[in-house]
Formats: structure tokens, C-alpha cells, sequence
């Protein structure tokens, strides 16, 4: 079973084909979610021996970035590369 772990958001890498997908309108709209309701779903990252990469929840990850946060709740995960 997966569990809940903080990871600092300055230390996760975002792969350059997930970059293409981010939508700043969707980031400010989740950002006033996270700060109303705080973030209900954790993000997804791997680990490839050196540093985190973000599998899934880009935009949850900059929507709290532009919050100001400096840490994240996800889950560590096994996955492949994409």
C-alpha cells in the first residue's frame, strides 16, 4: 500500500515532454482550490537513484509552487520512464 510522504518541490524534476502540457489557467484555478480546500490528491513521483521525477500532477505541483510551498504530499512510486 502507498503512503503519504513529503517531498521537498524544489527537488522534483519535471521531464521536458511534461513541460509542454502545463496550463497556467489550470494552475491558478487548482491554486485557489489548494488554498481554499487544501490539496486532496497527492502527487506521483519515481525515484531514479539521483532525484525524483514527477510521474503524475504537474499541475498540482506548480498550483502549489505558486502558492509559495516548499514541500509536497505524493506518493513514491515504481514506474517506468516515459
Amino acid at each position: 500500500m502507498l503512503r503519504v510522504e513529503q517531498f521537498k518541490i524544489d527537488d522534483i524534476y519535471i521531464p521536458t515532454a511534461r513541460r509542454k502540457t502545463l496550463h497556467p489557467e489550470t494552475v491558478r484555478l487548482l491554486a485557489e482550490d489548494i488554498l481554499e480546500n487544501g490539496l486532496k490528491q497527492p502527487i506521483m513521483v519515481r525515484h531514479d537513484g539521483k532525484r525524483h521525477i514527477l510521474v503524475e500532477g504537474l499541475h498540482r505541483l506548480e498550483a502549489c509552487k505558486w502558492l509559495g510551498e516548499t514541500t509536497i504530499s505524493g506518493y513514491l512510486v515504481q514506474a517506468r520512464r516515459h
